[in-house]
Parts: structure tokens; sequence; C-alpha cells
């Protein structure tokens, strides 16, 4: 059954199997057990990058394309659920709207870019998908009427997501259920199940073809592939989670503005996140996600402890100030790439491998 559900996709390693159960548990009760509206927004952060990363890994790690778009569909859907219910109100009909209208577009945009720009080799579609990026990100911000401008859109959702909402008089486990948690627990839903789809989506023969692409594409074009038609619907595939990756986000942020989910910096976050969990690998993607955000969450938390204790030494005080967090993160960055350079997943899967 298991096996089934993971598409044949096993852990391979006991370690791996291990760190995945406990985030999948750590993620599926995180309301009851890190209490806190920092730590439940930590925890709803790493259900949007799971979804994100793993799109663009599809992408990157299963087909070989570098794309620096692919935050443009992660904004298109935030932006879509934002603008439904901004304009239409609070109500689950506005939410598939836009949800669907977001979709609509990022199948038309991905698929031009896909037609238009597949057939150019290795950088220069990169700087094609970064020119267009670049574009949406302008027009987002130039187009106030229906995008906010600069200062965004905030709005509100269904009244079963609203946080004032209270289906419970008594406390479960000493939480008091509300539409905050009832958000999470369909961010939690949603991510699962999409996980499940890229899974089943990469272990499928299409899958397979993506990765002989990915390997050596002149010769999968020799054997009869189409390769800009497999190469154009791993795009279009990427783009559409990644879109349902933004509407998760404005569903739980009920805001969204160009620098929440059109930034480059979430473009780059996700290359660091797909370099320390493993290219070629959905379970990199779960595990570089929980990994990197807790990091860049709580790092300057532990960085404001050790500071304070080392008070007597004022060099390494200051050296351990939480103002040098991004010093820290950059060094974290570059030791998880010298003590696994095929991702957290491929070091578990490979030393398992090793064994008798």
């Amino acid at each position: 059954m298991l096996n089934r559900l993971l598409s044949g996709d096993l852990p391979r390693s006991r370690v791996l199997a291990m760190v995945l159960l406990l985030i999948f548990a750590g993620l599926a009760l995180a309301p009851f057990l890190f209490p806190g509206v920092k730590a439940l927004n930590v925890a709803a952060k790493v259900l949007i990058f799971v979804v994100l990363v793993a799109s663009f890994d599809l992408l990157l790690g299963y087909t070989g394309i570098v794309s620096f778009a692919h935050t443009m569909f992660f904004g298109i859907g935030a932006y879509g659920v934002a603008i439904a219910s901004g304009r239409l109100g609070p109500g689950w009909g506005a939410l598939a709207l836009g949800l669907g209208a977001a979709l609509l577009v990022s199948l038309l945009l991905s698929l031009a870019i896909g037609l238009f720009s597949l057939r150019v080799r290795a950088i220069f579609f990169a700087m094609i998908t970064l020119a267009v990026a670049a574009a949406f990100q302008t027009l987002a911000s130039q187009l106030s009427d229906w995008t906010g401008g600069e200062d965004g859109l905030t709005f509100k959702m269904p009244e079963w997501l609203s946080p004032s909402f209270e289906p419970f008089e008594n406390e479960i486990f000493g939480i008091l259920i509300d539409g905050r948690i009832i958000s999470y627990y369909l961010l939690f839903a949603v991510a699962v199940v999409l996980v499940l789809m890229l899974l089943r989506i990469v272990n499928s023969p299409f899958g397979r073809v993506l990765q002989a692409i990915r390997e050596n594409e002149f010769r999968a074009e020799a054997i009869g592939y189409r390769v800009v038609v497999y190469r154009t619907t791993s795009s279009v595939l990427s783009a559409l989670f990644a879109c349902v990756a933004g509407a998760m986000l404005a569903v739980w942020l009920r805001y969204n503005g160009p620098d929440t989910s059109l930034s480059f910096e979430i473009m780059m976050d996700c290359l660091l996140i797909v370099v320390i969990g493993g290219m070629g690998t959905i379970y990199g993607a779960v595990i570089g996600s929980v990994v990197f955000l807790i990091a860049q969450s709580y790092l300057q938390d532990l960085l404001r402890m050790a500071s304070e204790a080392s008070a007597s030494l004022p060099w390494l005080a200051a050296l351990l100030s939480p103002d040098r967090w991004l010093l820290w993160l950059g060094l974290l960055f570059v030791l998880s790439v010298y003590y696994f350079p095929t991702g957290v997943v491929g070091r578990l899967r490979a030393a398992a491998a090793r064994k008798p």
C-alpha cells in the first residue's frame, strides 16, 4: 500500500525514512506540538515551499532546465486569489475562481515560454526566463488598480478560514481550534496531495523520459522522443504546481504584494533548498525546505542566545551577533554543499547502498 502511495519511490534508506516520518508527524501535529504564532507560520511556510521547490525540481533536477521564471508562476497564483477575493469578497467561489484563472494564465504563459524558448539551449533559456520574470514583476508593480502596486492587496478569506472563526467552545489537547488552524490543515492536505502527485509524475514513463533528456538530450531525441514536447510539458506542469503553491501562500497570509511572491530572493531560496536537499529527488525538496526555513527563522534567536552567553569574550560575542545571521547561514550552506555534494537525500541513499 505504501509502495503504491509513493509510486514505488521508497526512501531506500532507514535514516531517510525516519527523517521523513518525523517531518511528516511534526508538520501534521505542528499546531499542538509547537504552540505559538511564529512556529505555526514557519510550519505553514515549510508546506508552501515544499510544493514550490518540488515543482522547481521537476524542471531543474528531473528535466535539466534552468529557469529563473518559476517564482513568476508562484506570484500569479497568489495574485489570482488576492484579486478575486478582494474584488468579489470572501467566499469559496471567489477562491476557486481566482485559483482557476491563475492556473489558466500560468498554463498559457508557460506554454508560450516553452514553445518559443525551450529550443534555446542552456544559459540562453535561463536569461530569457529571467527577463520575462523581471518584466512581470515590473508589470505587477505598475498595474496598481488591479494588484495594489507596491503596497499589495489585503483581503479576507471565507469564514471557516478566518482567525475569528471558532467551531468548538472547548480546547482540544490544550489548543483552541480556530480558522487559523483550519487554514493550516487545509495547506497540509493540499501539500501532501501535490507531493504525492509529483511523485507519481516523476516515477511514471513520462518522468523516465524527462530523466533521459536530462542525461543526454541528443540520445533521447535520436531514439524517437520529441524532446521539445516533453520539455514544454514539464515546464507547464511545473508552472501549474508553482501556481497552486502561490495560492496557498495567499490563503495563509491573506495578503500579497510584489516582494511577497515575486521577489528574486524567493528564486534564490528555491535554488539553495534544491541543492541542500538534493536535485532530482522530491524528498530532497521536503528535507531542504525544513532545514533551510528553520535555519532562516531561528538562526537569529540561537545567535542571540550564544552572543549573550559569551558576553565575557567581546570578540566572540561580536562574531555571534544576530546581525551576522546571514554570514552564518551562508557558512551552513557552504558546509552542507561540501559534506553533502549530492544533497542530504543523495548522501543518505549512497550511504545505505554501501552497507552490505
